[in-house]
């Protein structure tokens, strides 16, 4: 059968005494074993049976990682109910909405997020009972502390050996396992309905391609929630009988981020998942450490970096030619520097797999030259998600790498028809790891799913190796004016991460003459830059103001990338904003300007900056120094 129950029992019964999970909550780290993990899911399976869940009821998930969001999902499976995993960046009225379209009769909660609901439950008619994971001092008739709801269920199965194991042996192939619930971009979020066939079949995808080895341990970094954390991690490592850790996580996501390093170094993982903005905080918090021990560090860590860069190439090409002359150079300056920051990843780190969203090439090289190779992969939760990766056997940076086995893909021009290798389209992909369908929501489904082909939205082409290029989602392509469409991921990562003033940029193009951006400037740096250069300002007398003066410094980052920059060609100048809009708010969660996977929103920004955006194709606007940039300016160094 190829249910996740039969998979995880399968698991338990040949490695029984493995360690599934590792969890801190005071001074060290501790085991649970799989045999231990399938107890308490059996004991949680047997409460939820009592309370009258039964094959294809709604139960939510909602809590940071730890060994009981697998208990519970176990628990949840074993009687052919269905999980519905929320992301723990939700907000009340997303929960709430989330709970009422999936008719959902329990939700399992941790009390950092209880908090958000504890007040709203009357607005959820269908919720009937909340199973807290943590304990508080009383609880009301509709409450059960989960480990109350564990010794319910360990009494039911003692009085019957066969409580649980009955339903497990129905759950089959087909029934469905998770709604998902995508991040809504630019509409409510769609539940994507993935059966256990989906997810089996993926995460032995997974297993096949990456080749880990047996016990194989793992930090997550990422929530369960997250679809590539969910199947691409959870359940890849469970097939190698592994271990997950969760980081110790405190009463607060800022302690959680404290905590990171030093959990890395405690459980030294040999395998990392991350996503591109989670990658720019480790890059960042390098070179932090590298500029704190002074200028001579920095010195060799930037040279290191060149000849690193220089020697890996894009991957294909590594040490090739010219590059193996800067092989000597890099691997004194990696003994030297890049080995001790291997270290503070755990030093036996082997596999680090980007996913989420387009990974900038520069930040790729980067970590590729610190003995760190990130090796980026594609998928959607619509493919329970992984669709193709690169692998150290096989991977050319810049790609998506290559499709996964038992996955047909083919590009598709505007009409639905293949096209040949190299030439750019929309990702069509087939396999049984394609989603069931889009929960109550079967207009959407017909036209994300045609005669079996998953539609993607997402244009990109493969290259005669059979590697996968992703360029983007098609409704955020930029539209020039004479009907050329161009993706702007590649732009937008490359100038938010190779920019000083640049924190957060979207480009904007809707069939206009020249591209525009809306760009919410580094505070921080713009302050410092100001104070350093206050003297060169002088108003008036044919001068340019302070403020003035530091627009002109983002508009000097951008023109790097045109004709005589030094990044110039990379990419077609036509799509590099001529002009742009300062903003003083950044795009934040609570804004809705960005999803709870950190993408922005494009068509909330453009509702929210309408006004300025038009006018920035007006002669007024056009000019950077423009009264509204000014002024954003002024109202960010205050």
């Amino acid at each position: 059968m190829k249910t996740i129950v039969t998979l995880f029992d399968t698991i338990v019964a040949e490695h029984p005494s493995n360690v599934a999970f590792w969890e801190k909550y005071t001074d060290v780290y501790e085991p649970t074993t799989y045999l231990e993990m399938q107890e308490r899911a059996q004991a949680l399976s047997a409460c939820l049976k009592s309370l009258g869940i039964a094959k294809g009821d709604r139960v939510a998930m909602l809590s940071q990682a730890r060994k009981d969001w697998i208990v519970s999902e176990m628990g949840i499976f074993n009687l052919g109910a269905i999980n519905v995993p929320l992301s723990t960046k939700l907000e009340t009225s997303d929960i709430i909405f989330r709970l009422n379209h999936s008719t959902s009769k329990i939700i399992i909660i941790s009390e950092i997020h209880y908090n958000k609901i504890a007040d709203s439950l009357h607005l959820i008619p269908s919720l009937e009972k909340v199973i807290l994971l943590d304990i508080k001092k009383s609880y009301t008739e509709k409450e059960l502390y989960f480990e109350s709801a564990l010794t319910l269920g360990r009494e039911l199965i003692a009085n019957n050996k066969s409580y649980v194991t009955t339903e497990k042996e129905k759950v089959a192939d087909d029934d469905d396992a998770l709604i998902s619930y995508t991040s809504g971009t630019s509409a409510d979020p769609k539940g994507v309905v993935l059966t256990h066939k989906n997810l089996w079949i993926n995460s032995l995808q997974c297993y096949e391609y990456f080749k880990l080895s047996e016990g194989t341990v793992s930090l997550l970094i990422l929530p369960l929630d997250h679809s590539f954390a969910h199947t691409g991690l959870m359940y890849t490592v469970m097939r190698y009988a592994g271990s997950l850790a969760s980081v110790q996580t405190g009463k607060s996501p800022a302690e959680a981020l404290r905590n990171l390093p030093i959990n890395i170094k405690e459980i030294r993982p040999q395998l990392l998942i991350t996503v591109p903005a989670l990658t720019k905080n480790f890059k960042k918090n390098i070179e932090a450490g590298i500029k704190k021990k002074g200028k001579v560090a920095v010195f060799l860590f930037n040279i290191g970096i060149f000849f690193g860069k220089h020697y890996h190439g894009l991957g294909y090409n590594k040490g090739k030619g010219l590059r193996m002359l800067s092989y000597y150079p890099y691997k004194l300056i990696d003994k030297m520097v890049f080995s001790k920051i291997r270290e503070n990843f755990g030093g036996r780190l082997d596999y680090f797999v980007g996913g989420g969203a387009y990974l900038d090439i520069e930040l790729q090289t980067f970590f590729f030259a610190l003995g760190l190779p990130i090796y980026q992969g594609y998928g959607l939760t619509e493919a329970s998600p992984v669709i193709s990766a690169n692998t150290p056997q096989s991977y050319k940076i810049g790609s998506s790498g290559k499709v996964i086995n038992y996955l047909e893909v083919k590009i598709c021009d505007e009409k639905g028809r293949s096209i040949q290798l190299g030439e750019k389209g929309e990702i069509v992909v087939r396999g049984e790891n394609v989603m069931k369908g889009y929960y109550r929501n079967p207009a959407t489904t017909a036209e994300t799913i045609k005669d079996g082909w998953l539609h993607t939205g997402d244009m990109g082409y493969l290259d005669s190796d059979n590697f996968l290029y992703v360029l983007g989602r098609f409704k955020s392509l930029l539209i020039s004016n004479d009907g050329e469409k161009y993706s702007p991921e590649g732009i937008e990562s490359a100038l938010t991460e190779g920019s000083r003033f640049i924190e957060q940029v979207m480009l904007y193009n809707n069939q206009c003459l020249y591209t525009s951006a809306v760009i919410y400037p580094k505070k921080e740096q713009l302050k410092k830059w100001i104070a350093d250069n206050q003297k060169k300002a002088q108003k008036h007398d044919g001068k340019f103001s302070i403020e003035e003066l530091a627009i002109k410094q983002i508009e000097l980052e951008i023109a790097e990338y045109k004709h005589g920059g030094k990044h110039q060609g990379q990419f077609p100048e036509r799509w590099l904003p001529s002009t742009f809009v300062i903003i003083a708010e950044p795009f934040t969660e609570e804004n809705k300007m960005i999803n709870s996977t950190l993408k922005i929103v494009r068509n909330k920004i453009i509702e929210t900056y309408s006004d300025r955006i038009k006018a920035l194709y007006t002669a007024e606007g056009k000019d950077v120094c423009n009264a509204k940039n000014m002024e954003a300016v002024k109202i960010l160094i205050q």
